[in-house]
């Protein structure tokens, strides 16, 4: 008798749409069943105003999901970004007292130690990540069990959150009737769904590019070295555009999406756009060259941020597996070739990779949060999955 079907489900609740994918677990890989996407209300620069039209969003996208898979939605794994989230190096100390072989007890609790780092108030840890071990002063061990040691230390980097944007997030997706699962970074989710571990080993950066913020991680030798935000983001372009042209924000939007590119060489000076104009004014054009001029400063000043950040911890040339661009304001196009210009290393668009029946609509750097937070839920589940079972083998063995 075939056992209960095993789902995982990826909520990415963006501040400009919300997308939901739901995902079931066969022989150890995952298949697409249903997703949703709806508009998002309730946000404001990347933090929950309004935690009810939070959950309206969440609620539609969660219908168009459960509606084309047939599966009701009890959990899930949420994404969580904006400015609020940052990371931050830490390190932990333990004195073992004696010369002795390192066990699995000491590791941990050696990363517990570095997890106790003193937050300022309103600050929460999302996640931890151990970047190497220093054994008896002899650094960059990435597993120190077994070995013969009387200090143990690690350094890990931390990331860490708003405790109240926390809550507010959890109580929005909770009044959609979904309970959390766990809330994992955005940027570190579409890394999860879209880089290969070969690649991360090479050094690679993932930038997750959203409506009101953008996110980053990097990855150097199975480490992370660097998780950041920063509040340079697809509405930013959006209201250069609307400054410049002397338009509303979602004119200036539309002429974005249909006539804008962030390399101004790439485009024809003598293509003229005509701007969305009320009916009692008179009708004005502009040439696509000045749209994409506009949009290629931003570009420019984005990167340029991205480059200081990598510099910061000495990786601006060590990214020998490149830089992807996920979320949906990475899709401006000649946007890849402004930041292999600026960070001098190859450019592509993050896509979630390694889910059967993925359909081509969804091939596309807006889904790679959702997609990689399903692979989370999933890898939560088989987690807890494989415990269960060794629990009740015990059992047996024991009665």
């Amino acid at each position: 008798m075939a056992g209960k079907p095993h789902y995982a489900v990826g909520l990415d609740a963006g501040s400009r749409r919300t997308r939901l994918a739901i995902c079931v677990l066969e022989s150890g890989r995952l298949r697409l069943v249903g997703y949703g996407a709806a508009e998002s209300d309730g946000w404001t620069k990347g933090d929950i105003t309004d935690q009810r039209a939070v959950a309206d969003s969440i609620s539609r996208a969660l219908g168009d999901a459960e509606a084309s898979s047939g599966i009701p939605v009890e959990s899930a794994v949420v994404g969580i970004g904006g400015p609020r989230v940052r990371g931050a190096n830490a390190r932990g100390v333990l004195d073992m007292g004696y010369l002795r072989e390192i066990e699995q007890r000491d590791v941990s609790r050696v990363v517990e130690r570095a997890a106790r780092v003193q937050l300022l108030d309103d600050r929460m840890l999302l996640q931890l990540f151990p970047q190497d071990f220093v054994v008896d002063e002899h650094p960059g061990h990435r597993d120190p069990r077994n070995m013969l040691a009387s200090r143990l230390e690690v350094n890990v980097h931390l990331i860490t959150g708003s405790i109240q944007q926390h809550t507010t997030l959890i109580g929005a997706v909770n009044q959609a009737h979904v309970m959390v699962e766990e809330t994992v970074f955005e940027p570190l989710a579409a890394c999860y769904a879209a880089v290969l571990p070969d690649e991360r080993r090479e050094g690679v950066a993932v930038v997750d590019i959203g409506a009101h913020s953008t996110g980053m991680v990097v990855y150097y030798g199975d480490a992370m070295h660097l998780a950041s935000t920063m509040r340079v983001c697809g509405d930013h372009f959006t209201r250069d555009l609307a400054q410049a042209l002397c338009l509303g924000f979602d004119e200036a939007e539309l002429v974005k999406m249909e006539y804008g590119s962030a390399l101004a060489n790439s485009c024809q000076d003598n293509i003229h756009v005509e701007l969305p104009s009320p009916e009692t004014r008179q009708r004005r054009e502009t040439t696509r060259r000045f749209v994409s001029q506009v949009l290629e400063a931003r570009a420019h000043e984005l990167f340029q941020f991205i480059r200081s950040e990598l510099s910061r911890i000495g990786m601006e040339h060590a990214l020998l597996g490149g830089v992807f661009l996920t979320g949906a304001a990475a899709r401006l196009p000649d946007l890849c070739d402004v930041a292999e210009g600026v960070l001098q290393c190859q450019t592509r668009f993050g896509l979630a990779a390694g889910i059967r029946d993925w359909p081509d609509e969804l091939n596309d750097p807006e889904w790679a949060v959702a997609a990689g937070l399903a692979m989370y839920s999933a890898k939560l589940r088989a987690k807890t999955e494989h415990e269960r079972e060794a629990v009740g083998w015990l059992a047996r063995v024991l009665k």
